[in-house]
């Protein structure tokens, strides 16, 4: 147990998510994002014909204004990282506190991405074809996995460990667990964690290459579910040992290394992720009150998933994925999702709205009968009840997040 920590003989180390920013294709900050998420808003998934060659394909788009970054940084300019920094001035004043009480040096950076500056790296490629020669502005630490990490950690101006996750989809998720590590290890006091990850023409070409994009909007756990929609987007936390608030309760991870892009067809290692965070957070299935799904609408997630969670939960569990809202934002889905558990955490408990589950309702007779969030379906959270979101990633990176406690708090962070 670490010498700052505030947990009892024998009792697992409180981990706050004391603050959160998010960016998504719902909107800028905790007040859009909750609004965007309880209405189910999908306004903003838009058709682009600009990033799969020669089709059309629906995508989750960030059109919050983006901020330039200062010209200090400008090295490290490129669309995730100014996401990024934008969902960093939002947890401005939690972490201008954690500097003042802990110290600069004292404060992590642990982000999660898949894509980082592709979308420049894939530009400045083709300029270099035509004229022989990379754009002067572009470097490679906008490409970088670690320039995300790099970039938060110098505009935050924190000098702790700053290191990145890329896992896949999982990446997100599995940053939360690593800054936990951190935080137990005692080399820090807080971290700011999360993820981000935005649209490129490499990424969404391999999916299509796949046969995993939809050819309309996503449909998960539909009959007529065909593929996923991507989507961009960030969520930042900065997350601390302090008592009360969200807590992270909980991580369970599995590798179940079944296929390069397909999961076990049982869903053994969804199962697996899901059982080892029940366990490090000490719960019983029965205390689950919410399943955030992974729920990505290809027909092998779909199919695996709801075979996994039955299994576990059987069928009265509320779940319901809210990538047909933001798109699969990949390596940052695991970030913004837990994002949305901390919005759900931070209203009334006595009567918390959940977010609906997007598709045309016609239920897919194979899969297993989950129960699935309607239109203005709330429950009352219990005191020792918790939510879970699932992050599933190639090559069977897995991983399940479970979040607790909370209260009403002001928009943007809990202090």
């Amino acid at each position: 147990m670490s010498r700052h920590g505030n947990a009892a003989p024998g009792l697992p180390m409180p981990c706050r998510l004391a603050a959160l920013g998010i960016v998504t294709p719902l909107g800028c900050g905790v007040a859009e994002n909750r609004a965007g998420l309880i209405a189910g808003d999908r306004r903003g998934i838009i058709p682009r014909d600009d990033l799969v060659a020669d089709a059309r394909r629906y995508f989750g788009v960030v059109t919050a204004s983006l901020p330039p970054l200062p010209p200090d940084l400008a090295r490290y300019d490129c669309r995730n990282n100014r996401i990024a920094l934008l969902a960093l001035r939002e947890i401005h004043d939690a972490l201008a506190a954690a500097k003042q009480a802990y110290g600069p040096r004292r404060i992590a950076v642990v982000m999660g991405s898949s894509t980082s500056g592709f979308e420049e790296a894939e530009r400045a490629f083709v300029s270099r074809a035509a004229s022989g020669a990379l754009p002067p502005q572009f470097d490679l630490a906008q490409l970088e996995f670690g320039g995300l990490s790099d970039f938060v950690a110098a505009a935050a101006a924190v000098t702790g460990p700053a290191y990145a996750i890329s896992t896949a989809c999982s990446s997100g998720a599995k940053a939360l667990v690593s800054a936990r590590a951190l935080l137990q290890l005692d080399l820090c006091d807080a971290v700011i964690v999360g993820g981000v990850d935005t649209l490129c023409r490499f990424t969404a070409n391999g999916f299509a290459s796949l046969s995993a994009m939809s050819a309309g909007l996503t449909n998960p756990m539909s009959n007529n579910r065909d593929g996923l929609n991507l989507g961009e987007g960030g969520a930042l936390f900065l997350m601390t040992r302090e008592v009360g608030g969200v807590q992270l309760l909980g991580a369970g991870e599995s590798s179940d290394a079944h296929h390069m892009s397909a999961p076990h067809p049982q869903g053994a290692g969804a199962r697996a992720a899901m059982a080892a965070a029940l366990a490090d957070a000490r719960l019983a299935p029965e205390a689950i009150a919410y399943l955030n799904l992974h729920g990505t609408g290809t027909p092998l997630n779909d199919a695996s998933e709801s075979m996994a969670v039955a299994a576990l939960f059987g069928l009265a569990l509320p779940c319901s994925s809210t990538k047909p809202l933001t798109g699969h934002t990949l390596g940052a889905s695991g970030a913004i999702e837990a994002g949305f558990l901390w919005l759900l955490l931070t209203g009334d408990r006595r009567a918390v709205p959940l977010p609906p589950h997007r598709f045309d309702g016609v239920r897919d007779d194979d899969l297993a009968a989950l129960r699935l969030v309607g239109e203005g379906e709330r429950l009352e959270l219990a005191g020792g009840q918790a939510l879970m979101s699932n992050s599933f990633g190639f090559g069977g990176s897995n991983c399940s997040l479970v979040l607790g406690g909370g209260a009403m708090q002001p928009a943007g962070e809990e202090r």
